[in-house]
């Protein structure tokens, strides 16, 4: 009897546990999902673009001017340096063996300039008391022993010179003050020298002012006026409202590289490039983010009635 008690209770304990499991799950949630902020446009009529933040100084690609291995790294990315500071360093093992050299031929040459010398001032002096003494032949003769001596030693120094220059190209400097912003190599790493920057191994921008340089469509550039309000919102966080200062426009037109992501965005047409700036302070921005940018232009339908 107590068998056949036993698989209905099962199943009814199984019921009741579906039951719960569902009453449980459809339960509203006690905390909701926290939508995507938006915020209101701060114009009236406005021509809206994306803008990037840029170093005022602009974003400075440092490359190797030479090929080698990075023996010494100077900075670290965040640090601020100044103009003349030296930021790395490629390995010069073999220009300092030939600097040992160099410096070896111009003692040499030195030497070699002593005797030609004395000859040439001994035999002026002569002349200079009695003509007949020695003949203006020989006296030039050594005058041009000198001054081939003096061309030998002249050309010694000019190639350790050069060697000099050498091995401090292969110690790269900063050209401006700044904040190193990317650095892309390591210690121990072989580097390429190349005019190339596709690939910088240093990015360097001075972050006393922030610019912001902004893409506006080839169909509202014409509503943009210099020296136009303009502000810009810190994309996720809208409370972050930033008053923008006009620097310059560039005029020429470029093809839309910075996009939005908007389903209707178009990818096809140009767009205006605007320079602003703002004070960095302590501001949440860093350069190479994008801002959503809003300048205050007239209202679109007016400035065409008025055409």
């Amino acid at each position: 009897m107590k068998r056949t008690y036993i698989l209905p209770l099962l199943a009814i304990l199984g019921l009741c546990l579906a039951i719960a499991a569902v009453i449980y799950g459809n339960r509203p949630a006690g905390e909701k999902t926290q939508g995507i902020p938006v915020f209101q446009p701060p114009f009236d009529a406005y021509v809206a673009g994306v803008g990037i933040v840029e170093a005022s100084s602009g974003n400075i690609a440092v490359g190797a001017p030479v090929s080698g291995v990075v023996t010494e790294i100077y900075v670290k990315v965040g640090n601020h340096v100044k103009a003349g500071d030296p930021l790395f360093k490629i390995d010069a093992s073999d220009l300092q063996a030939q600097l040992v050299t160099a410096h070896a031929r111009v003692k040499e040459a030195e030497a070699a300039l002593q005797q030609p010398r004395h000859r040439f001032e001994y035999a002026e002096n002569l002349y200079k008391r009695n003509p007949d003494v020695i003949s203006s032949q020989d006296l030039s003769d050594r005058r041009d022993e000198a001054a081939q001596a003096e061309a030998a030693l002249a050309l010694a120094k000019a190639q350790l010179e050069q060697l000099q220059m050498e091995v401090e190209r292969h110690t790269v400097h900063a050209l401006v003050s700044g904040e190193i912003l990317q650095l892309k190599m390591r210690l121990g790493e072989f580097v390429e020298g190349s005019n190339s920057l596709t690939s910088p191994l240093l990015m360097l921008g001075s972050d006393d002012r922030m610019n912001v340089r902004v893409d506006i469509d080839e169909h509202d550039a014409w509503r943009v006026q210099p020296k136009a309000e303009a502000v810009a919102f810190v994309r996720g966080n809208p409370a972050i409202k930033i008053p923008l200062r006009y620097e310059y426009t560039e005029p020429y037109v470029v093809p839309k590289t910075t996009l939005t992501g908007q389903s209707t965005e178009r990818t096809d047409t140009r767009v205006l490039q605007t320079l602003y700036s703002f004070e960095r302070a302590n501001l949440p921005v860093y350069t190479g983010q994008l801002l959503d940018v809003y300048i205050e232009a007239q209202p679109d339908h007016d400035t065409k009635g008025q055409q």
